[in-house]
């Protein structure tokens, strides 16, 4: 089932893991992607860790490059942002993550357990990116 979004409704982040070479040693790195969902605009940046504190910087920066802050966030449940998942759709985010969302005033979403399918988008830039040994 396609999903159709209005401009400015939505975006969808997620994480995933890559690896470079950092001075001469492989090293792995936690790759946030934040994408529109409406015109697909993306922005990808690399971390060393996957911190609250690289969380906000990845969504100020996408906020910056995208010139605005769409009505919700599609998230899976990561431990940065939900503290415990409950029945359906009820949630315990962590304190940190809802100050974030609502200094940007958007509202976060949260996909149901095992359902990456539920933000497409963003879920097939990060299939696309696991690396292959």
């Amino acid at each position: 089932m396609p999903l159709a979004f209005r401009p400015g409704e939505a975006f969808q982040f997620d994480w995933s893991e890559d690896y470079a070479v950092l001075g001469g040693e492989r090293t792995k790195l936690q790759v946030a992607r934040i994408k529109l969902s409406l015109s697909r605009a993306f922005l990808v940046r690399a971390y060393l860790l996957q911190t609250h504190e690289m969380l906000f910087d990845d969504h100020w920066h996408g906020f910056r490059v995208f010139g605005g802050v769409p009505e919700r966030g599609i998230y899976d449940n990561m431990r940065s942002a939900v503290n415990r998942v409950g029945r359906g759709k009820e949630r315990q985010v962590n304190m940190r993550f809802l100050a974030m969302a609502n200094h940007y005033v958007f509202e976060p979403e949260f996909c149901n357990p095992a359902a990456g399918w539920e933000k497409g988008q963003v879920e097939k830039s990060v299939q696309d990116a696991r690396p292959r040994l």
